[in-house]
């Protein structure tokens, strides 16, 4: 991209900030293009929540001046670590932390946290992702049929959160219903699934809706990172005491 490309692409800072005319000059971004950048990968993010992670030390961007918060795409890149592993491995805040600073001591930068692919300083940033799909696009994705779906949202296994679309979860349990339905498990069945979860949400209610609660944005933000951590939690224990039984069964 050209000088002139990325003034276009990238408004320049006020006049008279000239510290901030440095950093634009590096391509730093606003709180609002990392989570653009940030929101295909990882829908739940907020900025609530990045100011958390902030809060936490797990990211320290640059301030203009004028107090602006200015991330570099090694920021995003540390970003992009934590969210992947809170997601995909369930790791808590302080385990994240000591394996970032464990990379950093043994001279690692966060230049080798970037993902192939990711994008240098004088690119854009990411158009963000709708995640939505519609209620054809679900039936095509999963492979059920229209009265299939019907019944899973009428035993409430999934809801249409706005009208006519379904979220990334209403599609992965269309697609695991769809799955265990290969294998001759109805969608009657699965009623205990959806009892089941709904006393995990009761019980971890108690937990996280004091903090909901507040206006404090960053007790908002502890709240989702709990609530994350706990789904978590709930999936491992619940895969682990699934995989005792079967293997029980199996060594008969």
């Amino acid at each position: 991209m050209t000088v002139s490309g990325a003034a276009a692409a990238f408004p320049g800072p006020p006049p008279g900030d000239h510290r901030a005319a440095q950093q634009h000059g590096r391509r730093l971004m606003s709180i609002g293009e990392v989570l653009s950048e940030l929101r295909s990968e990882f829908p739940d993010t907020t900025i609530s929540k990045l100011r958390f992670l902030e809060a936490e030390g797990l990211v320290e961007p640059e301030r203009t001046a004028s107090g602006y918060r200015k991330y570099s795409w090694d920021d995003v890149a540390r970003l992009r670590f934590v969210l992947t592993a809170q997601r995909d491995q369930y790791l808590p805040l302080r385990v994240i932390r000591a394996q970032l600073a464990e990379m950093e001591a043994a001279g690692s930068g966060p230049a080798a946290l970037r993902l192939v692919g990711a994008p240098s300083d004088d690119e854009p940033a990411a158009e963000p992702v709708d995640t939505r799909c519609s209620r054809t696009d679900l039936l095509e994705r999963t492979g059920l049929s229209d009265s299939g779906l019907a019944e899973i949202e009428r035993l409430g296994l999934i809801v249409c959160r706005s009208p006519g679309w379904y979220d990334e979860d209403a599609l992965a349990v269309a697609q695991a219903v769809a799955g265990l339905a290969r294998h001759g498990i109805e969608a009657r069945h699965l009623r205990g699934f959806r009892a089941a979860a709904d006393r995990e949400v009761g019980l971890y209610a108690q937990l996280i809706a004091p903090l909901a609660r507040q206006r404090d944005p960053a007790a908002r933000a502890r709240a989702a990172e709990t609530a994350l951590e706990l789904a978590g939690l709930s999936q491992m224990l619940h895969a682990a005491l699934l995989r005792a039984g079967l293997r029980d069964i199996l060594e008969r």
